[in-house]
């Protein structure tokens, strides 16, 4: 089980990076396979209940990747952590299959709650980095999170959101592509409601210049 995890997450780096040319580069080189590795490794110990060396592993992880993932969370098969720096999995954290995470990302709590504490997160989901999800929330599947949002509440399946806190500014019934995001692209309803607002002034305007000018009989 843990040999057929791994196995899956090394072909998710070749389906989701086109940086990784060989098998020996990712398994020597990737830092983010290398963390996954551990987690695999002190999950399954954790799973039979041996203390302390599977949190000594996610430790020993975290000093050499720069990537903490704590043992207890529960990940599915494919997940990629692309670059990788900085991110961190909370110990109630749940991720589907087919993740991936962009540096700086945070699956973490709020520092309020008990028991479930930390996110959980759908099939084919997709981190922009440096996003942050906080709290014992739930990230529907083929979700879209944009770089540094701040994400506070549950998300419905096929969105996409951004900002701090973070807004739904997308969501569409048939499934999103699962293996990218186009940051530069994102919507910005901010921005678009301001131009809005302009174009109204600028109607308004008008309408006035043409009722204050002298009428001709």
């Amino acid at each position: 089980m843990v040999l057929k995890a791994i196995r899956e997450d090394l072909r998710a780096v070749f389906d989701r990076d086109p940086a990784a040319t060989s098998w020996l580069e990712v398994v020597l080189t990737y830092a983010g396979f290398h963390a996954l590795l551990a987690y695999r490794i002190s999950h399954w110990l954790k799973s039979y209940n041996v203390p302390f060396v599977p949190r000594a592993i996610s430790q020993i992880a975290r000093w050499f990747t720069g990537i903490e993932i704590h043992p207890s969370a529960k990940i599915g098969t494919g997940f990629f952590i692309d670059h990788g720096m900085g991110v961190v999995i909370g110990e109630t954290a749940e991720i589907g299959d087919y993740v991936t995470l962009f540096q700086g990302v945070t699956l973490g709590g709020t520092g309020k709650e008990r028991g479930k504490r930390h996110p959980t997160l759908g099939n084919h989901v997709v981190v922009g980095a440096g996003a942050k999800i906080l709290g014992g929330i739930t990230i529907g599947d083929n979700v879209k999170i944009g770089a540094n949002s701040v994400v506070l509440k549950n998300v419905a399946a096929n969105s996409t959101v951004i900002g701090v806190p973070a807004r739904v500014i997308k969501t569409q019934g048939e499934r999103l592509p699962d293996a990218t995001m186009d940051h530069s692209n994102l919507p910005d309803p901010i921005s678009d409601r301001l131009l809005a607002l302009e174009q109204e002034l600028i109607e308004l305007r008008k309408k006035l210049e043409n009722q204050d000018s002298p009428r001709l009989f």
